[in-house]
């Protein structure tokens, strides 16, 4: 049972990666802002994902703690730049 879970862990840290790269392709390619916010606001919602993993694999759930308040502080700065693309601001 323990080496099914390393081998869950591995492949869930290997498409973390995986999504971490396409994230900052579409950021670098993006043609338009919309596109880099999108990109930037996936990239937040990976790093929760990865914050989340390391709070499992290390058992520490003050990580949990963390990628929440990353959470919300993602979302907000996704609506500030919305905003901003809106000339709302």
């Amino acid at each position: 049972m323990e080496a099914f879970k390393e081998i869950v862990i591995y492949g869930a840290v290997g498409f973390i990666i995986l999504a971490i790269i396409i994230a900052f392709i579409r950021f670098v390619k993006g043609p338009t802002a919309a596109d880099r916010t999108v990109a930037v606001d996936t990239l937040s919602t990976i790093g929760i994902a990865a914050l989340v993993l390391l709070g499992y694999i290390a058992q520490r759930f003050i990580y949990l703690d963390v990628a929440l308040v990353y959470g919300v502080l993602g979302f907000i700065g996704v609506l500030v730049i919305a905003r901003y693309l809106e000339d709302a601001l």
